[in-house]
């Protein structure tokens, strides 16, 4: 049995007010927070300023949240605006109790206005990384709407299945049960809360059990954590009548290809 947990919180947030959750972090295996919780999401401003909120990976930001992952023993998976030269990413990183910063996952696929500030990941970022409460994965908002995407990910084993997004509809509700029941995996979706602006967040965060089954929130109109319990073994038990990966999977039928090497533009041979 582990807890895990996701912190719903505003993005674009000051360092100091994530890290003001320790206490309550502590005890959980694995937690997960929103899109862009660093960096902030795009609203429109001066591009210079954005670019300048963004972090690199790894860096300082990120370094601290590893500290606080390694005070508190859970693993954090958290949504970043990662800046790499002059390309900005939606990032999500996963940082290790022990080890620090061991994966991260560039999304896929922007979406409308993010197509403006936002660079397109590729397959090299598709990790799959053990963690005291299980193997996890990640998929950012609106790539939880890719099936092929998903089919890869349930296909490498994912059984806590890590979903930073920006997303707080109520129909985000339906696509989270959805993927749990589908992937036969828990679910940990953290989404933003903001109580200012033309446009603020409004949450949604929650927790869904192997079979559709709501564990915890969502959690709507407040900052804060949800936790739930978890036990691996529901996973084995669900995935006897349904596994997409394995016994109900058609090869013979339909496959697909995943090319997780890097796409860069420019290759020196030396």
């Amino acid at each position: 049995m582990s807890v895990v947990a996701a912190l719903q919180i505003g993005t674009g947030v000051p360092l100091e007010r994530i890290l003001a959750f320790e206490a309550e972090i502590r005890g959980a295996a694995l937690v997960v927070l929103p899109e862009a919780v660093l960096g902030g999401y795009p609203r429109g401003g001066p591009f210079p300023e954005y670019f300048r909120a963004a972090v690199p990976v790894p860096g300082p930001e990120v370094a601290a949240l590893a500290g606080l992952a390694a005070r508190t023993g859970a693993t954090v998976v958290a949504g970043v605006i990662e800046r790499d030269g002059s390309t900005l990413y939606s990032t999500a990183v996963f940082l290790d109790p022990g080890l620090g910063l061991v994966a991260k996952h560039r999304k896929l696929v922007p979406t409308e206005r993010e197509r403006l500030v936002w660079g397109r990941g590729d397959g090299s970022t598709l990790p799959a990384v053990p963690t005291a409460a299980g193997l996890a994965g990640a998929a950012i908002c609106w790539e939880n709407h890719m099936p092929l995407f998903r089919a890869a990910m349930y296909a490498k084993g994912v059984q806590l299945w890590c979903a930073p997004t920006a997303d707080d509809r109520d129909v985000w509700q339906a696509s989270m049960r959805h993927i749990a029941d589908e992937g036969r995996c828990f679910v940990i979706s953290a989404c933003p809360y903001e109580s200012e602006g033309d446009d603020p967040f409004r949450g949604g965060s929650v927790i869904v059990g192997p079979q559709g089954d709501v564990r915890a929130g969502p959690l709507r109109d407040t900052e804060g954590l949800i936790t739930a319990e978890i036990d691996l073994d529901e996973i084995v038990a669900a995935r006897k009548s349904l596994d997409v990966s394995g016994h109900y999977a058609r090869p013979d039928i339909f496959a697909l290809t995943v090319d997780e090497r890097p796409q860069d533009g420019v290759t020196f041979l030396r």
